[in-house]
């Protein structure tokens, strides 16, 4: 039984409120009267009574609750218990708003608790009114289509309470025009602002500092932590308990955010926002649009330049002796430097000028340092490069010491939970990144019966990904007769986008099933469809691999095509690796194979969902049968029974469709 979604009310007696744990969990328990069918989890009661006694010690825990352990109310009811100020941070905005809008609601009620919340999300999710009435009054939008948007929003903006762009059905997040009514650090004007008392984002924060319980996620605490902005930093010396779910992802995205990065894209905003002022505030200085002009100029030729790059990410270093590039951001830079000037005489004119004074300031101060000579060890400067754009990025070798002088700052319950953050039984990759290397760390067990419920099939003599060119059709070909048997409800999961786009063209018109291709449509809408289906077979890549609940019969089996070890291309992973090397280590030990082991057991938890789940695991890397590390890596993964015939796998879905009809005949 999910207690996170279940969807059947028990029309038992309510119990008293609760106050412990077996209150809330055991047989006799909240949930247990809430929900019918009810069975108490060993694991969720473990997780809750850790968690608890780190309240009560104010001590760092780091848990690895299996795959249906429903580790959400496994966190949030120790939390009510305690009555502690605390901040719950999650992995994604998605799953921000499902724990606000859905689980805190729920158990809150069941354990009559009456705790304040409150939801807080970064600057640039919330509508700004005084951009809206700039963009209102303008009236320079790319197509009819922004106009109808901008004219929505404005309709909107008069019901909303609090700004949230995602409560905007009507206008896609994804939409081009959000950024023209949103705010940002730097075009924000703050208390300067003709309607900073009405500001969305002034109301978030306040109504965060009041509440008991506030739900961030994991961007906004990264970039608050390194920037030291107003919101969250401000919110932390005063929380008991901070919970940082979907903590396997940390690592990289505390690494971006402590470091640093500037794109062309902020540079357009720039030079956006510049024209606005100017109409606004310095109409008669003319000769600054020409500045802006010459400036906008010298963007494009810096994208052309990069065209010659051998990757499209690359370490600054080798690029270095590229004088066709150099001279394209010498330009570059020359023009910021001559913007900045014009800024200067024009800041004084107006609020929103000097503050794009401030932000060229910033902007030539950030161009200069990542293209300064010396190099510095503790960091990596590398560039990323798309068909229309670039950025380029500082990261810091190690994010671990900054973050554990965070959660050193000052005694506190520090949380970190996830379904996937050992390699096997080794939390150590995980700590080390993160520098926390005094926390206790737990690994309590999943609900589901995995030897019952799963077979892992390995395909008999499986092609080398290595060295056949016709692997994904060979692989395609291998997990047909799987599709067959199971009448599609399948996840196809691939390590690049290269390898899917071949398996989409390949599959094309060729199968009796409905095909769902990632990159289509919305994730919401094609995973809305794929369910809707009963019998689709779904190709994703990275973004299916986690945070995917496909529950019952709609998805009964999930292809792995290969390891998902990390492109060895990439420039900060190089510089990782060379520092492991250095120290003595392999970095295919420390580094590459707990990584692939980590992303790998999100890709496996697709398939088993729930108590009630059965499918079949298809992996097709012939390295995991043929390796040491392979098999460590299936020793990794939840203990289902493996199996190399297709005979068997006949026969697996042939018991399903033999029990599920037994079941429609005595429901009839």
């Amino acid at each position: 039984m999910n207690t996170e979604a279940a969807d059947t009310l028990s029309t038992a007696p309510t119990p008293s409120k609760p106050s412990t744990l077996q209150d809330v969990f055991g047989e006799s328990g909240v949930l247990a009267a809430a929900f019918s069918g009810y069975q108490p989890r060993a694991g969720q009661l473990q997780m809750a009574e850790i968690i608890r006694d780190a309240i009560t010690d104010s001590r760092t825990v780091v848990i690895e609750a299996g795959t249906g352990v429903g580790k959400t109310f496994g966190y949030l009811a120790p939390i009510l218990l305690a009555g502690r100020k605390a901040i719950v941070s999650t992995g994604t905005k998605h799953l921000q708003d499902q724990i606000f809008s859905r689980d805190l609601p729920q158990i809150k009620q069941l354990m009559g608790s009456t705790t304040r919340t409150a939801l807080l999300k970064g600057r640039s999710n919330y509508l700004c009114l005084h951009r809206l009435e700039r963009a209102m009054t303008e009236g320079r939008l790319k197509s009819p289509d922004w106009v109808t948007a901008l004219h929505t929003i404005k309709g909107w903006s008069t019901r909303t309470r609090d700004g949230d762009i995602a409560r905007c059905d009507a206008v896609s997040e994804e939409h081009g025009i959000w950024p023209l009514v949103t705010s940002t650090n730097e075009n924000c004007l703050g208390k300067e602002c003709p309607v900073f008392d009405e500001c969305f984002v002034v109301k978030a924060r306040e109504a965060a500092h009041e509440a008991d319980l506030v739900v961030i996620n994991h961007h906004l605490f990264c970039a608050d932590i390194a920037i030291r902005q107003s919101g969250f930093a401000q919110l932390l010396p005063e929380a008991d308990v901070v919970v940082l779910d979907e903590a396997h992802q940390l690592p990289e995205i505390a690494s971006l955010f402590f470091g640093s990065a500037l794109s062309s894209g902020q540079m357009i905003d720039l030079l956006r926002d510049i024209v606005r002022e100017q109409q606004a505030e310095a109409v008669d200085m003319s000769d600054l649009l020409g500045v802006v002009h010459q400036f906008e100029l010298a963007i494009d030729p810096c994208v052309l330049a990069l065209k010659n790059a051998r990757t499209d990410r690359i370490a600054w270093q080798e690029l270095r002796e590229d004088k066709t590039i150099q001279a394209a951001f010498d330009t570059l830079e020359t023009r910021l430097a001559d913007l900045t000037a014009a800024l200067e005489l024009a800041a004084p004119r107006g609020k929103g000028l000097a503050s794009c004074h401030e932000r060229a300031i910033q902007m030539r101060q950030s161009l200069s340092h990542f293209r300064r000579s010396e190099e510095i060890t503790t960091e990596v400067r590398w560039l990323e490069r798309r068909e229309k754009s670039f950025t380029l990025n500082i990261t810091p070798m190690d994010a671990g010491q900054t973050f554990s002088d965070v959660v050193e700052s000052q005694p506190r319950a520090w949380v970190f939970a996830s379904a996937t953050l050992a390699a096997g039984k080794d939390f150590s990759h995980f700590t080390r990144r993160l520098n926390l290397n005094l926390a206790l760390c737990q690994q309590t067990p999943s609900p589901f019966d995995y030897p019952n419920q799963a077979i892992m099939y390995l395909p008999p003599n499986p092609p080398d990904p290595k060295t056949d060119p016709d692997y994904t059709l060979k692989i395609l070909r291998a997990v047909f007769p799987v599709l067959k048997a199971s009448g599609g409800r399948a996840f196809l999961l691939f390590t690049s986008h290269r390898e899917l786009k071949k398996a989409a063209d390949i599959l094309e018109g060729k199968l009796p099933f409905p095909l769902f291709v990632q990159g289509t449509q919305a994730k919401a809408a094609l995973l809305e469809q794929f369910r809707q289906s009963g019998n689709g077979v779904l190709l994703g890549t990275q973004s299916f691999w986690e945070g995917v609940d496909v529950r019952g019969e709609a998805l009964s089996v999930v292809m792995i095509d290969r390891i998902p070890f990390a492109s060895p291309d990439d420039p900060v992973r190089r510089a990782r690796e060379a520092q492991i090397k250095e120290s003595g280590h392999s970095p295919f030990a420390a580094m590459a194979l707990p990584e692939a082991i980590i992303t790998f057991k999100q890709g496996v938890g697709r398939l088993i969902r729930d108590v009630t789940d059965r499918g079949v695991l298809v992996l097709c890397d012939p390295r995991l049968q043929r390796t040491g590390f392979g098999r460590q890596i299936l020793d990794a993964l939840p203990p289902m029974r493996r199996s190399h015939s297709i005979d068997e796998i006949h026969d697996f879905f042939q018991y399903d469709q033999a029990t599920n009809a037994l079941k429609a005949s005595k429901a009839e």
